[in-house]
């Protein structure tokens, strides 16, 4: 089930937008194709990232993966219990698998993320 309340990427990171601020983490497609995950990389905060650009690594039983920021700003939190329970992204993507809050947001970059229904019409592409 993908949530309707948040914004996709192609690349599988979900945005979930609330006031000036973004949660972002990936998506139960990602962390399947993924496979366990045993490691992962956030950006500090107080850096700026960059839309599109990479932020962080995902590393997994099968693979290690860049995190790409689907948004630019300045990374106000990172998840800290990653660091040390890392399988919560296979457990709950959506919920305490998420991986960083940015500020300082874009109104167009928002725009341009893929809602739920075009992100699963992606999905079938693929």
């Amino acid at each position: 089930m993908i949530p309707a309340d948040r914004k996709y990427t192609d690349s599988h990171e979900w945005v979930l937008v609330e006031g000036d601020s973004a949660t972002i983490g990936i998506t139960e497609h990602a962390q399947d194709s993924l496979g366990d995950i045993t490691f992962i990389e956030l950006p500090d905060t107080g850096k700026k990232v960059q839309k599109g650009a990479e932020c962080g690594v995902v590393e997994s039983v099968k693979a290690a993966s860049d995190i790409f920021s689907p948004l630019t700003g300045e990374v106000e939190e990172i998840n800290d219990k990653l660091t040390t329970s890392p399988e919560l992204i296979n457990s709950d993507p959506y919920g305490d698998g998420w991986f960083f809050k940015v500020k300082n947001l874009s109104a167009s970059e928002i725009e341009s993320l893929m809602d739920s229904a075009a992100y699963e019409k992606y999905l079938e592409t693929l």
